[in-house]
């Protein structure tokens, strides 16, 4: 389980060697057009949980709950899960998910990274499944649960 954030290194991206890097904390979303799935993560243990989903209306979060979050765990860079084809070409809805953060990086003044989410809510829904069975299943908590999986994959591939 992950700790609430202190204060201390959070915005301190400059150092690129990897033995040196101080703790970040992560905030990764799995994009909706009704909700996003949010998940937070440390580079510590590169361990993550889900968070919430935030509300959307055609694509646009509820800023205002996702003002909260983002204080409440100040994170120093942001991961959205990217949708692609099996064959890595775009979906439809790329286009959507670059904007969104886009506008996260303007926002919040943080980086923002893009990571494949390919197979991430079927994953979702097989962890949920497994955790509680169908009941699990219809609590919505699949977008959080896959913005966990975009993090943690994220992770692997940045170590």
């Amino acid at each position: 389980m992950l700790d609430m954030p202190d204060n201390e290194n959070q915005n301190t991206l400059n150092d690129t060697s990897d033995h040196t890097k101080p703790p970040q904390i992560l905030m990764a979303f799995d994009f909706g057009m009704k909700r996003i799935g949010t998940a937070i993560g440390q580079t510590v243990t590169q361990s993550a949980k889900p968070l919430e989903n935030i509300p959307a209306r055609d694509g646009i979060p509820d800023w205002e709950k996702l003002d909260k979050l983002i204080k409440v765990w100040e994170p120093s860079v942001f991961i959205v899960g990217l949708p692609l084809n099996m064959d890595g070409s775009e979906q439809e809805i790329t286009l959507a998910v670059k904007r969104f953060g886009k506008r996260l990086s303007a926002r919040y003044q943080l980086p923002t990274h893009f990571n494949d989410e390919r197979m991430s809510s079927l994953e979702a829904r097989e962890h949920l499944f497994a955790d509680g069975g169908y009941r699990a299943l219809q609590n919505n908590d699949i977008d959080s649960v896959a913005a966990k999986l975009i993090l943690e994959s994220w992770m692997r591939n940045k170590s």
